[in-house]
């Protein structure tokens, strides 16, 4: 459930807070750049995190000075300043001492909070987070200032669309519902113009000198595939941070709600309780579906943008029609396709015939590839051999095919689907050789 928002006085500025769970442990969470409190809960992953960290302790959300539901068009604040705003939402959630977590940007505020209110500090987490915005001599992975023009160009140019994800969530680049969606949470968040300069403000960060008055427990965790702030940086903090715990973590995403969430907030969740939560998913068997739009990018260049768009809003409504009706459960958009899971197999293959005749009617032909094995569901996301055996079955169907292994077809024996033998095919990544078939679905 969404909590009630509420206002602390910094200054004369007001910031909006929120309080979650009743833990024993009182934990703020700083995000980086810009924030919306009410329009993060409407985002399955970005939920998925405050519900684990609100699982231990009492969390405590903000919207820095600028941004969100706090005042906004306050000028050129200092790091200073806005540090103060962690104090003044502390003290209004009645909170003596805190654990910080700070992501990105909000790293920088959690470091001279520590470093200035050590008595007020429990601990310290680190996530993504960066020393120093523009490029040195002594720090060689910052940012030149003409790649951060370019970068407020794209903003200015970009802002309020579908955001490139491709640096800040790679493995949500294709989802469209996650872009869809941070596309309207940065609108919530910030103005065009307050957003550059909060952009151009956070290259100006360099907090490299208070690093070694920090002198509390620290936990600096970073992806070492991040393609928005470098591995190297993360180091270049946890080894000037005196004691630092160090953990460098797999995948490329920067922001803490893509990738293996989990992973991360196990890593957290111990440094902060001294407790390994068990294993936060369950093993199911499910059959999957993947689908995807043949031809999509010549498709959408010969529509152009607009119509494009809207050509796709009517596939992924149709999408999950079906998908609604043969019982099936949407697990992301992908773009120009679907994942999606069922019970069992029979409906899920009747459901890609049901797909791929609507997405014809529409003009759009429509591939899809199925698979029943075990998975693992954790949050709202899925992983397993079952899902990447079918990812790797789709680009051996042509369109409008419905290709499937071996293991489905032995499943639906008695359904009325017959089968066409497609051959023996290994498999990219997949042990073993696969015997390969395409579905032919009787009208329903």
């Amino acid at each position: 459930m969404r909590p009630s928002t509420r206002y602390a006085q910094s200054g004369d500025l007001s910031i909006a807070y929120q309080v979650v769970g009743d833990g024993p442990l009182d934990l703020v969470y700083v995000p980086g750049w810009v924030s919306n409190l009410d329009h993060a809960w409407e985002f399955p992953r970005m939920v998925h995190v405050f519900n684990r960290l609100s699982s231990f302790a009492r969390l405590i959300l903000f919207d820095k000075r600028g941004t969100g539901l706090s005042d906004r068009n306050v000028g050129y604040p200092t790091l200073e300043q806005r540090m103060q705003d962690v104090r003044a939402v502390m003290d209004a959630a009645g909170s003596r001492r805190a654990a910080l977590v700070g992501t990105s940007e909000g790293g920088n505020m959690c470091m001279l909070f520590a470093a200035t209110y050590p008595e007020r500090t429990a601990a310290l987490v680190l996530y993504g987070c960066f020393a120093k915005g523009l490029w040195a001599p002594d720090y060689p992975w910052g940012k030149t200032r003409d790649e951060v023009e370019q970068e407020l160009a794209m903003i200015a140019r970009d802002w309020g669309g579908p955001f490139d994800m491709s640096n800040a969530a790679p493995t949500l680049q294709h989802d469209q519902e996650a872009r869809n969606w941070l596309a309207g949470y940065f609108r919530n968040s910030a103005s065009p113009q307050d957003a550059i300069s909060l952009w151009r403000w956070n290259t100006e960060i360099d907090v490299r000198d208070i690093l070694s008055a920090i002198h509390v427990p620290t936990l600096v965790l970073h992806r070492a595939g991040d393609r928005w702030v470098n591995v190297a940086e993360g180091r270049f903090v946890a080894d000037r941070i005196g004691e630092a715990r160090w953990a460098e973590l797999p995948g490329d995403d920067h922001v803490i709600w893509a990738g293996d969430v989990d992973r991360t907030l196990d890593e957290i969740e111990e440094f902060l309780t001294g407790v390994r939560p068990a294993p936060a998913y369950e093993r199911v068997l499910l059959t999957v579906l993947f689908t995807d739009i043949v031809g999509s990018t010549a498709v959408a260049a010969n529509l152009g943008d607009e119509a494009w768009r809207a050509l796709l809003k009517r596939h992924d409504d149709a999408v999950r029609e079906e998908l609604q009706r043969h019982g099936g459960t949407a697990v992301k958009s992908l773009g120009d396709g679907f994942l999606a899971t069922f019970q069992g197999p029979t409906k899920a293959i009747q459901c890609a015939g049901a797909i791929r005749d609507r997405a014809a009617a529409l003009g759009l032909d429509i591939r899809a590839a199925l698979h029943t094995g075990e998975c693992e569901r954790h949050g709202g996301d899925l992983s397993g051999i079952a899902v990447h055996l079918a990812s790797r079955l789709l680009p051996h169907a042509g369109a409008g095919e419905i290709i499937l292994s071996r293991t489905v077809k032995d499943l639906v024996v008695g359904s009325g689907v017959t089968f066409e033998t497609r051959g023996e095919v290994a498999l990219r990544d997949v042990p073993g050789i696969w015997q390969l078939y395409v579905a032919r679905i009787p009208p329903e």
